[in-house]
């Protein structure tokens, strides 16, 4: 620090040092690594704010609609681009993980080859999802973190401990099989590999119990694996996503049946028992998921101000691509006859209406919390917090009158 170097006493040197690091010297020394950092330009680091001579609620580019100065009145969201995919393999890997664990109570020997596939997407769904996470998050430990503690009222909080048991769960399903198997892939690790697997095939009731089990753990965390990223989505201030939060948990789930189905056309099949119950996994889905975007659209249509967010723009492109690939992935399943292409076509379909219904989503999300419109102008309607908490009384007992008179 040149201006220590100066002569006099410290708390001397220390006043005359005007280089803007605005510190009282009086009440603390400043020191560490960045103490003989200077600010090259005080006026633009400390910008005066000028005198506002307008009223904010009037401020905005519509005067006749309450804004803040026309500036966004909540943060947008920083998630990464990868966030939607993240949604659409949890979503996958929930549903394929229930589709199994019903199949393992329900479907009999002649589906055992299914529910085993089923297993197998759910563990890769869960071991992708949490990598697509962890890279939003920035380094492991933060989702660890995560489970330091147990918070039934944080969709967040749930969602990581839904996500680690699912995948703990798909894990010992699709490991103890391989356990008990054979000459399967333990027995090629070594000798100790092989006596543990000899051991295991003396105990294969037990490990192949274990696995059942555990795969029926993970298929009832299926569903609430799909649909808790629509509740953490509906649990925030973004409007989209606030206003949609009765029906958009049910599109993610129903989406989530589709993407399984999806993904599950694509990959070989055994029997057409197996083609059967895949077939109508995905139509439900897929009816579920058409079903639940026209009341997604209802439920946004009571605020213009936020529903056009999901019909302008990237987002309203991406939602009409989604329900038209959807569509014609159902309109495939209802053709007559077994070709294999149309198996193949309508996965492909299903799997891209499913992906883009979730940027959809996301995008109109980002864009309405840029608009101070589509945040204000539903408070004011009665269609806020006031509606959350069915609060509509004021402070003095009398009942609150929608829409909220402009301030002067």
């Amino acid at each position: 620090m040149k201006s220590l170097e100066e002569g006099g006493t410290r708390l001397e040197q220390l006043e005359r040092a005007h280089d803007g690091r605005n510190i009282n010297p009086r009440r603390g020394v400043l020191a560490g690594e960045a103490a003989g950092q200077e600010v090259k330009d005080l006026a633009k680091a400390h910008p005066v704010p000028t005198l506002l001579t307008t009223i904010p609620s009037r401020s905005g580019p519509a005067q006749d609609a309450p804004s803040y100065y026309g500036v966004p009145a909540i943060k947008a969201p920083v998630w990464l681009p990868t966030i939607p995919l993240y949604f659409y393999v949890g979503g996958l890997a929930g549903a394929a993980s229930a589709l199994g664990a019903a199949l393992e109570l329900l479907g009999g020997r002649e589906l055992e080859t299914l529910g085993r596939r089923c297993r197998w997407v759910g563990f890769a769904g869960d071991v992708v999802g949490s990598g697509l996470l962890i890279e939003d998050l920035g380094r492991p430990a933060r989702f660890l973190n995560m489970l330091r503690m147990f918070r039934p009222t944080s969709p967040m909080n749930m969602g990581a401990w839904i996500l680690s048991v699912s995948g703990a769960m798909n894990t010992l399903a699709v490991g103890a099989p391989l356990l008990r198997r054979e000459g399967g892939v333990v027995e090629r690790l070594g000798i100790g590999a092989s006596r543990v697997a000899g051991m295991s095939r003396r105990r294969g009731g037990a490990l192949e119990a274990l696995g059942t089990g555990a795969s029926v753990v993970a298929g009832v965390l299926g569903l609430p694996l799909a649909g808790y990223t629509a509740v953490l989505l509906s649990n925030t201030a973004i409007p989209v996503w606030q206003r949609t939060r009765r029906t958009l948990p049910f599109m993610f789930m129903a989406s989530g049946m589709a993407s399984a189905a999806g993904l599950l056309q694509l990959l070989p099949e055994d029997s057409e028992r197996e083609r059967r119950v895949v077939r109508r996994f995905g139509l439900l889905g897929k009816v579920g998921e058409l079903a639940a975007e026209v009341a997604v659209e209802r439920e946004l249509s009571r605020s213009e101000e936020v529903s056009r967010h999901l019909k302008q723009g990237r987002a309203g492109t991406l939602w009409k691509a989604a329900r038209l690939c959807t569509a014609a992935s159902l309109v495939l399943d209802l053709l007559p006859g077994r070709q294999r292409w149309k198996q193949v076509a309508s996965g492909v379909l299903g799997t891209a209406g499913a992906v883009a219904t979730r940027y959809a989503i996301y995008d109109a999300g980002k864009v309405s919390s840029k608009d101070p419109h589509a945040t204000f102008v539903p408070q004011r309607q009665g269609l806020g917090a006031a509606e959350v908490a069915k609060n509509t009384v004021a402070s003095d007992g009398k009942p609150l009158r929608f829409p909220l008179p402009v301030v002067s």
